[in-house]
């Protein structure tokens, strides 16, 4: 909670989020060709911006190293101008997609004559409180723009002159549409009482949306008093059955975990049955630089692999480190990937159509895969543009958060002079 010191932080915030529910009046407003257009020209801002933002996030990260933070989250951090082309790329694809709002959803006739309608909507004013990695300002931008949502950006202090430059570039494209530039807003200080101040703004803010590692998303889920859309961690599994193929698990296991270790969709463990170990040196030699930990039959069968404990089967390494964890079968690589993951995403490398059904049902996870990287789990891959994080409960949205997922819905209800009895 605030205290009374905090005063000034609360009224900052306050009149952030009045200028953002402003902004989102004049969203809903706007023409699907307004707000493509708007896309557009936000991209062409990246574009023209590249070497400021790449400058702005090169003295971002020295101050990350200079701290001793991880080459984990330094990579999370890191634009160079490869990423900040994928960006504007990204909201270009955002700009391709079909309209959410204004979609009929169901239509129905009453035998009295009412016809009732139910309608895709904005939510209104969204928060995005995301850590380290920049490029979620543009996609949470790009998906609130498309979707007629305002949204207030609190990146993270380590990234805020990245962001900074971001923001500018979205309302650039804002401005070249004709939209009201507070449509997207940043909160412009790094206090943490600005964040606080945001979760306890009832009535303004219409959705929080956390987007980092565990301790940020325990934080918005204890002091939040507006609604929530929330996403733990990521700790994935990748299991190996008995009917895989050696050189599809071993391709998939290096893609699943090396690719990007910093992102929550990476594998942080993998799980072999018995019967499937005499495939474990060959992934051994895939993860090559990586720090792998396993149970007593997995050292067994390859003696590179370093002891794990039981507190391994439950974390999310960030980084190249990787759990193995030896089971006898289908049933037991059910139990327990149901017991130690985070319902994010989990996937099953094999030839047996059945095993894999069984495994695409019974896993309760978001997003369940079947002789795939865990790492596909991302709104772009879906067909989504981008998304704005990935959900792993089960209330109004699950899995990667896109434009449809930022909508609700409302009904109009035509008459011809009905009255109620």
């Amino acid at each position: 909670m605030l205290d009374d010191t905090d005063g000034g932080v609360r009224a900052e915030i306050e009149s952030l989020c009045l200028r953002a529910r402003e902004g989102a009046r004049g969203l809903a407003a706007a023409s699907p060709e307004a707000k493509d257009k708007a896309l557009r020209a936000a991209a062409d801002a990246l574009r023209n911006r590249a070497g400021e933002l790449v400058a702005a996030n090169a003295k971002d990260v020295a101050d990350v190293e200079a701290a001793g933070k991880p080459a984990s989250f330094i990579d999370r951090l890191k634009l160079d101008e490869e990423r900040v082309e994928a960006m504007a790329t990204a909201l270009e694809q955002i700009a391709e997609l079909p309209h959410p709002v204004g979609r009929k959803l169901a239509t129905f006739e009453r035998p009295n004559g009412l016809v009732i309608e139910r309608i895709a909507v904005p939510l209104g004013v969204v928060g995005m409180i995301y850590e380290s990695r920049p490029n979620v300002g543009a996609d949470a931008g790009g998906l609130c723009l498309k979707s007629g949502n305002a949204v207030i950006l609190r990146g993270g202090s380590e990234s805020t002159r990245s962001t900074e430059v971001i923001v500018a570039c979205m309302q650039e494209g804002l401005k070249a549409a004709g939209l009201p530039e507070t449509a997207i807003q940043k909160v412009p200080t790094t206090d943490r009482a600005a964040v606080a101040a945001l979760l306890q703004a009832v009535g303004l803010v219409d959705l929080v949306i956390p987007r980092g590692g565990k301790g940020l998303v325990s934080l918005v889920r204890d002091q939040a008093r507006v609604p929530t859309l929330l996403h733990l961690d990521g700790n994935c599994h990748t299991y190996i059955h008995e009917k895989a193929d050696a050189g599809k698990a071993a391709a998939i296991v290096k893609n699943a975990k090396l690719r990007r270790t910093g992102i929550c969709g990476a594998t942080e463990s993998l799980v072999i049955d018995r019967a499937a170990l005499a495939m474990l040196p060959r992934i051994v030699d895939a993860l090559e630089g990586c720090e792998i930990r396993g149970d007593e039959e997995a050292r067994q069968a390859d003696s590179r692999i370093g002891e794990a404990t039981e507190a391994d089967w439950g974390t999310e390494y960030l980084d190249s480190i990787i759990s193995v964890k030896t089971v006898g079968g289908l049933d037991e690589a059910i139990a327990h990937i149901e017991r130690f993951s985070s319902h994010h995403t989990d996937a099953i490398v094999t030839e047996d159509p059945v095993a894999a059904e069984r495994f695409l049902t019974e896993i309760d996870s978001a997003v369940v895969m079947h002789n795939a990287s865990t790492q596909f789990s991302d709104g772009g891959e879906f067909g989504m543009g981008a998304e704005i994080g990935i959900a792993t409960g089960k209330i109004h949205a699950r899995g990667p958060v896109g434009l449809e997922q930022l909508t609700t819905f409302k009904y109009t209800v035509r008459g011809t002079g009905q009255t109620r009895s």
